[in-house]
């Protein structure tokens, strides 16, 4: 896996590579913010953090936009419950 999360724009979805694939986060954006719609991690990576580097990478990335985030995927929400730090995005 690398640690390069990546905005596929072409596709509405953030992508990070895998060894057994793409793990992307689907998406819908607005002019303020981004709606989360669906994550998928590859089912031979599940389970070891590939889910959770993708959605930090994707956080991150949409901070630096100056964005917000509007988690309509249970994981996305569930991570940001999970770490305060992300709490000012929603």
């Amino acid at each position: 896996m690398t640690d390069t999360v990546r905005d596929n724009p072409a596709r509405n979805r953030f992508e990070l590579q895998t060894a057994a694939g793409l793990a992307i986060a689907n998406y819908r954006r607005d002019d303020l913010a981004i709606t989360i719609t669906h994550t998928e991690v590859p089912r031979a990576v599940e389970g070891r953090g590939v889910g959770s580097a993708l959605v930090k990478g994707m956080l991150d990335e949409i901070r630096r936009e100056g964005r917000k985030v509007v988690p309509m995927c249970s994981f996305v929400r569930a991570y940001i419950n999970r770490h305060p730090e992300y709490h000012d995005l929603v």
